[in-house]
């Protein structure tokens, strides 16, 4: 098998799917490297293992329904492994193995088996380029890049993706338009932080989107994807929709879409320009600021 990976939104084939097996017992705060996963351990509603392994569980018969072919990575026990998709990204035939936060580093290990059953080379960046897949998007020719380059950069440990991993991917991949958006950051306010672009941009379909427009600390962001996508194709989510992580569905298909089942509006929206919708409720697995997005690793995405 070959990686493979066209767009965004094109027909999913083959997808790693974070697993919540062993995670241990319930973390300190020194333990957590979000201000939402900080916030719901202070109020006492830090999620369960079992819910999260139901919840998981329920995304992956949804995936298997439309013949999507399910990897799961391999235990580590203790350890969290429910958001594979920064562990690396695939863009076109090549995989990038991720260079994430130090605690987080054995994810990777989870998943070497199954990488071992491609054929194509993986590519590994310096160490100097930290960049996490949650903030790596792929449509049309277009690589659209959250990163954070504010001087406090070292200090905030919500600052995953740095300007030299913008400057590879521009160097690598010469002949497509590499977009750079620079990220609000927050170290204790989950509404105030945009921890992945995933978190806050997301494509749908071949032509839509959906952006928080107050995600970028320049507006100019903003206004060059609204150029890119037009106003008319844009569903704009506010800071409480962006929190509740309205942007981090994931689609089947350029026609099909996963999406929380309290996302009222949105879906409605989605339904109303002709796109399916799956519900599967995440909500247990979001209280880590992750959803269906950042809990799965796309390896082949096919042109339809």
């Amino acid at each position: 098998m070959e990686f493979l990976v066209s767009s965004e939104t094109s027909k999913l084939r083959s997808v790693i799917i974070g697993i919540a097996d062993s995670l241990g017992k319930t973390p300190v705060l020194q333990d957590l490297y979000d201000p939402k996963s900080i916030e719901n351990l202070k109020k006492g509603t830090y999620p369960l293992e079992s819910d999260m392994v139901n919840e998981l569980q329920n995304f992956v018969n949804v995936l298997k329904k439309y013949g999507v072919d399910v990897y799961r990575p391999k235990v580590i026990e203790e350890y969290n492994q429910i958001f594979t998709r920064d562990i690396g990204f695939v863009i076109d035939n090549f995989f990038f193995k991720s260079n994430i936060l130090p605690k987080r580093a054995k994810e990777f290990l989870g998943i070497e088996s199954i990488l071992s059953n491609f054929t194509n080379q993986i590519v590994t960046m310096p160490e100097n380029i930290h960049i996490e897949g949650g903030d790596v998007l792929y449509h049309s020719n277009t690589i659209f890049i959250g990163f954070y380059n504010n001087p406090d950069y070292s200090e905030l440990f919500t600052a995953r993706t740095n300007k030299a991993a913008l400057d590879f991917l521009i160097d690598f991949f010469p002949k497509k338009t590499v977009k750079g958006l620079h990220l609000k950051k927050s170290l204790n306010d989950p509404k105030k932080n945009i921890l992945h672009l995933d978190c806050c941009l997301q494509i749908i379909g071949k032509e839509k989107a959906i952006i928080h427009p107050d995600a970028f600390t320049e507006y100019d962001d903003y206004l060059w994807l609204v150029d890119v996508f037009g106003k008319e194709n844009i569903f704009e989510i506010n800071e409480n929709e962006m929190y509740e992580m309205t942007s981090n569905v994931l689609s089947i298909n350029h026609k099909t879409v996963i999406s929380q089942p309290k996302f009222k509006r949105l879906n409605n929206w989605l339904r109303k320009n002709d796109i399916k919708v799956e519900e599967v409720d995440l909500s247990e697995v979001s209280k880590q600021e992750g959803l269906f997005r950042c809990t799965s690793l796309p390896l082949i995405r096919y042109n339809e």
